[in-house]
């Protein structure tokens, strides 16, 4: 049974700026001992309320019928007790009933939700998104209807960006909205791939979705975003008349199977007096695609925490098997009989690298979420800097950490050997569950073409070579805690840190000149390089700031192990591109 990590993420979220953010008084009213109380109890439930759920949730999965959709046995008073917990709202705004806590203690407790049940905390994120969203964009009226009720968790939200023909490529979105004359518009379309698109979790469901107006200009450019809710609101808040929207499908899915996945249907007329779905302008007309980011960019963050999370719980689940598996004797076994496989060194080597990629991903995470909350906490003249640095780590943090939960899980079944292929031992879940994140929100190579064309390019390239001086100087300090662990891997630090430079200028100099499809094919081994680099650097520096030997012992493993790396990711960056596509020329006589 997973069980929250808790010591090891209070001393993660330390390290990565959450202490700083206290000693400054930058967090009103949170204080150290108030973190720990919030974490434990999220701990707690987490362990003991929706874990016990989630076996239920991926055998009965989701169902639907006449349109409507049944979560597992137990989900909806999970998600009641859940939302008493006040859970939803711990960063939301106070102005509307949230608890305004930093976003480093609202993705921890997202990573003990996603360890618990995946399938379960897919829902609620993407509610804390629409938050966001409506809090930047909408209007005053807007806000006013839904924003208490979102933050409570009392209804929940949806993000409807996926069509048929339009998936990456938002800008061929065909679903159009009308304006009415009365200030609504009404939406006609078909949206897929739609989370949570239909439920029985909440009274309400609030759908966010893209569409085009009929002037609009072509391509991503003439995009808006409208609340199209389930059921219409009256003045008095209340439930009214149904909305001209449903549920037409759920997918049958690899995994996830206790979250549906909708096709959604806009104004056919099965729903309301005449066609056509009542939604309300988000922003500026035009403009919702930059509105929709606000969301997504949020969103994101919490897939990144998804890897995290499975990293984290797989490793849990393989480790305690490992520890009463027993064949073979392992070198230097003196018991009786066969020796767990834990004391195989085989073995020993799948743990810490399922342990390595769980912590890197983690720092790397909690580190992103710490420059959110700094573009909001900081003074005006340093909150530009805390947002570029939040729009740098954001897609290493969507795409590493996805990888690593999929290389985790993956691992995870190995160390299970037979029965790990089997469904009872629940090895395979993580696996099923996890290998979508790389997917959604931006498939990976999405965001490695994000990083390397748009975050990369920022204050002209100073704000990712300061990035890279902040990580030499956290080197240096390590170098100087007189821990034993860090002589040697010191150097492989310094190392990493140095194919990063070197990629980093290549790829800048690259652009520069206009070369920009030799650019993009190393932008995926890139971000690896990238976080690679730089997560090792940020778990050398949770080691030094908690003097904590078994860590620091980690990190010389993940260095002197896998680190290397990195020479041979520079290596596909600087000179891989040209025989990329040379070889991609010839790909159909190669079928």
């Amino acid at each position: 049974m997973y069980r929250a990590p808790v010591e090891a993420i209070i001393r993660t979220l330390n390290a990565m700026g959450l202490k700083d953010i206290l000693d400054q008084d930058l967090a009103e009213s949170l204080s150290p001992d108030l973190v720990r109380a919030v974490l434990a109890e999220a701990a707690r439930f987490a362990g003991e309320e929706i874990a016990p759920l989630a076996g239920i949730g991926d055998v009965e999965g989701a169902r639907l019928e006449n349109a409507v959709v049944t979560t597992p046995k137990g989900w909806p008073a999970l998600y009641r007790r859940w939302c008493e917990g006040g859970w939803n709202a711990l960063a939301a705004p106070t102005q509307w009933g949230g608890q305004g806590l930093p976003m480093m203690l609202s993705v921890a407790a997202l990573e003990m939700w996603n360890s618990a049940s995946m399938a379960f905390a897919l829902g609620p994120t993407l509610t804390m998104g629409a938050v966001e969203a409506l809090e930047r964009h909408a209007s005053d009226a807007l806000r006013q209807t839904y924003m208490e009720k979102l933050v409570s968790g009392e209804w929940m939200a949806t993000m409807n960006l996926t069509e048929p023909q339009a998936g990456s490529d938002l800008g061929a979105l065909r679903t159009r909205a009308e304006r009415a004359g009365d200030g609504t518009y009404r939406i006609f379309g078909q949206k897929i791939f739609i989370t949570y698109g239909e439920h029985d979790l909440t009274e309400n469901i609030v759908h966010m979705v893209l569409a085009r107006l009929p002037d609009a200009p072509a391509g991503s450019k003439g995009i808006s975003l409208f609340l199209v809710p389930k059921f219409l609101v009256g003045e008095d808040g209340s439930l009214g008349p149904r909305n001209d929207v449903f549920c037409a499908s759920i997918e049958h899915k690899l995994g996830l199977h206790a979250s549906p996945t909708c096709t959604m249907i806009y104004g056919d007329g099965r729903f309301g007096d005449e066609p056509g779905a009542v939604g309300w302008l988000v922003g500026e007309e035009n403009r919702g695609l930059a509105c929709m980011f606000t969301m997504m960019n949020n969103a994101r963050l919490a897939v990144g925490m998804e890897g995290v999370a499975v990293a984290e719980a797989a490793y849990q689940k393989a480790l305690a098997y490992a520890k009463e598996r027993r064949q073979g004797r392992a070198p230097g076994w003196s018991g009786e009989g066969m020796s767990p496989i834990a004391a195989h060194p085989d073995v020993k080597r799948m743990l810490l690298s399922m342990k390595s990629l769980a912590e890197i991903s983690r720092a790397i995470t909690y580190s992103c979420a710490h420059a959110v909350d700094m573009a909001r906490l900081a003074e005006p003249e340093r909150r530009t800097h805390w947002q570029e640095r939040a729009n740098l780590l954001t897609p290493v943090a969507k795409a590493f950490a996805t990888d690593a939960g999929v290389e985790a899980a993956s691992l995870g079944i190995q160390v299970h050997g037979g029965m790990g292929f089997i469904e009872e031992t629940g090895a395979a879940v993580y696996y099923r569950d996890i290998r979508v994140a790389p997917i959604y929100e931006g498939t990976n190579g999405i965001q490695a073409i994000d990083l390397v064309t748009r975050k990369l390019p920022q204050s002209g390239g100073d704000h990712v070579r300061g990035y890279i001086s902040e990580l030499r100087r956290d080197v240096e300090t390590m170098r100087g805690s007189n821990m034993p662990e860090f002589a040697e891997a010191g150097m492989a630090l310094t190392a990493g840190l140095d194919d990063l430079e070197q990629a980093t200028e290549h790829l800048l100099s690259l652009m520069e000149e206009g070369n920009m499809e030799i650019a993009l094919c190393g932008a995926t081994p890139y971000l690896r390089l990238f976080a690679l680099a730089a997560g090792n650097v940020l778990i050398s520096r949770a080691a030094v700031s908690s003097s904590d030997a078994g860590l620091a012992r980690l990190c010389r493993f993940a260095a002197e192990n896998h680190l290397g790396e990195t020479a041979s990711l520079k290596r596909a960056v600087m000179t891989g591109g040209e025989s990329l596509l040379a070889a991609a020329d010839g790909l159909e006589e190669m079928a």
